[in-house]
């Protein structure tokens, strides 16, 4: 029997979150076409005979510029520095810029573990430009990419094929009817900030985060109380709209989705808030359960 950890890494908006989902065979990680939508770990589980490997879809390797960023970056190299495989994902229609391509070096270069390269997307890339990713992974890493497309389930069984060989030979780590190690009241509110996604533009989204406060599951339907966090006044008017018609289509969809996931009827009753600037105020970051970068942490240890 094999078990580990394997952590799926990369810049945003390269395919991750669509690849953990095809590899557990569940919708586990928000999907949208904006980028840099997930900001914090999530775990999926897939579990055969002889395998258990827990996937860990990490915030995206980018530039951080405010606390929250930082905080996300530090998440996703911590999840390289302890997995067991490293899964590096290349977006095949978006070639990388040679200070991202040193970046990532240094990055997995904390890691002296089994690397995949997965060369993303291909159903959308240019020949040329599949060719120039294979040619670079094989330059840095010494070994070929893997070609995939992960949002039409292209050459993903094959990937997990060399994936649980990979892993090491130990007992399963969670029991095998699991594919998750979040609760659902995590998924829940992943849901609701994936709805604000695609319902909302501009810096909106990015300024939202979801809380689920209370989720009464002996209730029927199930009643579920999630506050939606905004930076500023003008944010909370735009997500409650004009006579609440935002939030009630917010409510609507988010609804529909969440009954899906828990196959359950649902209530769901939201409300907007404002916490001014809590993107960069390492005293909201951690009110709301988010990573505060270690430099700010140690910082504040001195301090006290």
């Amino acid at each position: 029997m094999r078990a580990g950890y394997v952590a799926l890494v990369g810049r945003p908006n390269v395919g991750k979150s669509t690849l953990l989902n095809q590899l557990v065979g569940q919708k586990l990680s928000i999907v949208t076409a904006k980028a840099q939508t997930t900001w914090r770990r999530v775990a999926g589980i897939r579990t055969t005979d002889e395998a258990q490997a827990i996937f860990l879809d990490t915030p995206g390797l980018c530039l951080a510029r405010d606390l929250l960023q930082r905080g996300m970056l530090e998440e996703a190299l911590e999840a390289i520095r302890e997995a067991d495989v490293v899964v590096l994902l290349v977006d095949a229609t978006d070639p990388l810029h040679e200070k991202e391509k040193t970046a990532i070096v240094e990055a997995l270069a904390a890691s002296s573990v089994p690397r995949f390269v997965v060369i993303n997307k291909i159903d959308r890339a240019a020949p040329e430009d599949i060719a120039a990713a294979a040619s670079w992974s094989r330059a840095e890493f010494g070994a070929p990419a893997r070609a995939t497309s992960a949002l039409l389930n292209r050459g993903v069984e094959e990937l997990w094929a060399e994936l649980a060989e990979a892993l090491p030979v130990g007992p399963f780590l969670y029991p095998p009817e699991e594919v998750a190690t979040a609760p659902v009241r995590f998924f829940v509110a992943e849901v609701v900030r994936e709805t604000v996604f695609e319902q909302f533009d501009d810096e909106v989204p990015y300024s939202v985060f979801v809380a689920v406060e209370e989720f009464r599951e002996a209730q029927n339907p199930v009643y579920i109380q999630a506050n939606l966090f905004t930076e500023r006044n003008s944010q909370k008017r735009i997500l409650i709209g004009e006579k609440g018609r935002a939030i009630r289509d917010l409510g609507r969809v988010s609804r529909e989705k969440i009954q899906e996931f828990i196959d359950r009827p649902v209530y769901l009753d939201l409300w907007v808030k404002v916490l001014p600037g809590w993107r960069k105020r390492p005293r909201n970051l951690r009110r709301l359960g988010l990573r505060v970068p270690a430099e700010v942490r140690k910082g504040a240890a001195q301090t006290a």
